[in-house]
Formats: structure tokens, sequence, C-alpha cells
């Protein structure tokens, strides 16, 4: 487990990391950082260049965790199921087989079919507390939709989507964030909770299949009218679980951050209510200005150069969306939230090359709804005065402020 120290360093980077983005966009070559043990990419042309080449950049290491499991989580982990590469971590004609169903069930066309649900609960959700004139949003609504709506993308029942929303953010905490070794075994009881529950909903959906992700990923497991193998049950769960922590912890972060600049700049908020065709433009600043997944990791197959810096095999890169998203060679005042800013739909937010996200469509429409939704049934609503400065989670995989207290 990381030291104090070096803990303190890694969450100062983490909750703020735009002013060493900033630096390493200046410096020559890549900017090595110690606190990640790993190679910055920072400027929007070699981002873009590390993804276009997958064979040269692995993603093997995309989602190594920053705080290794105790022994004894690394026992409650053992009594669930084994350990998969996904879609996020994988490469070549592995990658393209994990990430053939998710493609199909969220082409455009099903994400826009799945919008007319996120809409009403997005509504139900609003009506929980739009009457009591004060909400923290983070917990009210924006971790909550996308548990919802990715529940049904699954196929999960709704009395399932709480436990499901639990065991991804417990996943998130058990690798990512510090906890004493007994906080960590009981978050890894919590994860394998999940792959249990999960693996109960493949076990179903292979002799019972609906029209349904679970189902897809089930069916493409194995040939019709065979059993699935524990090994073939366990890679679909892992598929499962990864889905369900990018879906929803990611699309949460993106509807907080946004919403938290929005009403951090008054005009803007004010702007977008009274314009409601800004609201496409909206959502892509929102995406590119804080992005929400801000880096993942790559490692080198062999000897590469990029940006001048030559890398031997095995060297770890931390490949910086959010930071090729305030590259001063691609964007005018990149610091500056502009909801009016042009040509937007070019940004990182989202990935680029064979890796980019699949649920982009979904992501966007789920913003874009709340968006719609708030500046119409909230015109007033404002940060509260008493807490305007909301801390940001100490991440990068789903940046986000900790709360979101809001008044209207």
């Amino acid at each position: 487990m990381a030291t104090g120290d070096a803990q303190e360093r890694r969450d100062a980077l983490y909750r703020d990391p735009y002013p060493t983005y900033a630096r390493a966009r200046r410096a020559e070559g890549l900017t090595y950082l110690p606190e990640l043990d790993a190679w910055l990419v920072a400027r929007d042309a070699d981002v873009r260049e590390v993804l276009r080449r997958p064979g040269d950049f692995s993603s093997a290491n995309a989602l190594l965790p920053d705080i290794p499991p105790s022994p004894d989580a690394l026992a409650v982990l053992a009594t669930g199921l084994a350990p998969h590469p996904t879609v996020v971590t994988s490469d070549g004609p592995a990658h393209r087989r994990h990430r053939a169903p998710l493609n199909r069930a969220m082409s455009p066309a099903r994400s826009a079919a799945l919008l007319p649900y996120a809409r009403t609960c997005a509504r139900e959700l609003l009506a929980g507390f739009a009457a009591d004139g004060a909400a923290e949003l983070v917990t009210a609504y924006a971790r909550r939709l996308p548990g919802l709506v990715v529940g049904r993308l699954i196929g999960l029942e709704p009395a399932d989507v709480p436990a499901a929303v639990h065991g991804g953010h417990r996943a998130e905490e058990l690798f990512f964030r510090p906890l004493t070794p007994p906080g960590q075994a009981a978050a890894a009881a919590d994860v394998v909770a999940l792959q249990h529950l999960l693996d109960g909903y493949v076990r179903d959906r292979r002799t019972r299949p609906r029209d349904d992700l679970c189902s897809d990923l089930a069916a493409a497991a194995a040939p019709a009218g065979t059993a699935l193998a524990p090994e073939q049950r366990h890679e679909v769960v892992a598929q499962l679980q990864n889905l369900l922590i990018a879906g929803i912890l990611t699309t949460g972060a993106l509807i907080a951050t946004t919403l938290l600049h929005l009403l951090a700049d008054r005009p803007q908020w004010e702007l977008l209510c009274s314009d409601p065709a800004l609201i496409p433009a909206a959502v892509e600043e929102g995406a590119r200005f804080d992005t929400a997944i801000q880096a993942f990791r790559r490692v080198t197959t062999g000897p590469v150069e990029i940006a001048g810096t030559r890398l031997p095999a095995g060297a770890a890169v931390l490949v910086a969306y959010a930071s090729a998203n305030r590259d001063e060679r691609r964007y005018a005042r990149p610091a500056a939230f502009d909801i009016r800013r042009p040509g937007l739909r070019h940004h990182l937010a989202f990935g680029h090359g064979p890796h980019v996200c699949p649920g982009s469509h979904l992501g966007r429409g789920q913003l874009h709804l709340t968006l719609s939704l708030f500046t119409e049934a909230l015109p007033t609503l404002r940060l509260d005065p008493a807490r305007p400065h909301p801390p940001m989670r100490p991440t990068l995989i789903h940046r986000s402020p900790e709360t979101l207290h809001t008044t209207w």
C-alpha cells in the first residue's frame, strides 16, 4: 500500500491535475510522473497517436489498481469469480470479440431507444426532491440515473439495481482508494456479491434469453445448445461488471461535473435556460472541459518513440484525454468553460481509435435530457452559497464533485 506521503501527493494530483497537464504540454517530450510511475502523454496530437497505435501501446494495464488489495481482501476475492480481461484491458482479436456485442447493444439506434425510459426515470428522481427547495444532486440524482439506465440495458430487475450500483462503487473504492485492511475486506465482499448477482443473471439468460445485453453476451460466449463452462461464465460476468462500473461511474461524473460548471458560471446557466438550443453544445463542452475519464494507462509492447521521447518495452504511459481537451494548439481559451464554443464534437472525452467509448451516445443522451429537464423545471437552481466549491473526488477514472449541494 502507498505510504501516507505518496498517497497525499497522488490525491493532490488527482483532485486538480490541470496544472500538471499544462506544464507537460509546454515541456519537450513526455513528462515522467513519479506519483504514478508513468510517462504522461499530454498533448492532443500525441494522445491521438498513442490511441491509434494499440499494437505499440497495449491496454493490458489500463486499469492497474492504485492500491494493491490486502491479503485479507485477496482471500475474500478468491471466493468470487476468476478475473478476466475486459474490453478496456484487451487488445487485438480479444478486444474486437469483447467489443462486438457492446457495439450492437449501444448503437446510436438502441441508445436512442433507451432514452424514453431514462427520461421517465429522470423525471421521477427530480419529483422526489423538487418540492424541497434544496438537494445534494450527486446522491439524489447523478449517481442514480445512470444505474437505472445501465441496469435496464443489461437486463437487471429494478430491485437489483441498487445492489449493482453499490457493488460498482465499492470496486472503485477497493482498487483506487486507501482503505484499512478490514475496509478492503468489506469492499471485496461487496464486489464478490456483485459478481454472484451477475452470474445468476448470466445463467438465467443463457437458458431463457431476453432482449438485453446480458442475453447477448451469454449467447456469444459459447455455441448454441451448449452449457457455459465456468470460465465462459466468469468472462461474461467480468464484461458486465466492467460495463456497470464504466456506465454508472463515468456518466454520473459527467452529469455532476457539467452541472457544477454551469452553476458556478451563472451567466452560462442563465443562457442555457433562455436558449435550450444550446443544450447539445453544453453537453460537448461539459465533456471536454472537465473530462470524466481523465486518463487511462497504456504499456509499451516494444521500444517506441513518442513526442521525441524514447521508451523501452514495458514502459507505462498515462494517456491524458483531459489534458488533450485543453490543448492550446487545438482550442482557443481552452481553460474557459464556454457553451458557445464551436466545433466541439472532435474532443477526446470519449477516447479515440479502437478503444473509443461504445457508450458515448448513451452518456451524451443522459446528460442532454438532464439539462433539458433541469433548465425547464428548476431555472433558479444554484449552488448552495454555504458550499459553493465542492471538492473533486481524487480519481482519474470518474472525475466528479464529491457532493453537489444546490438550492432553488
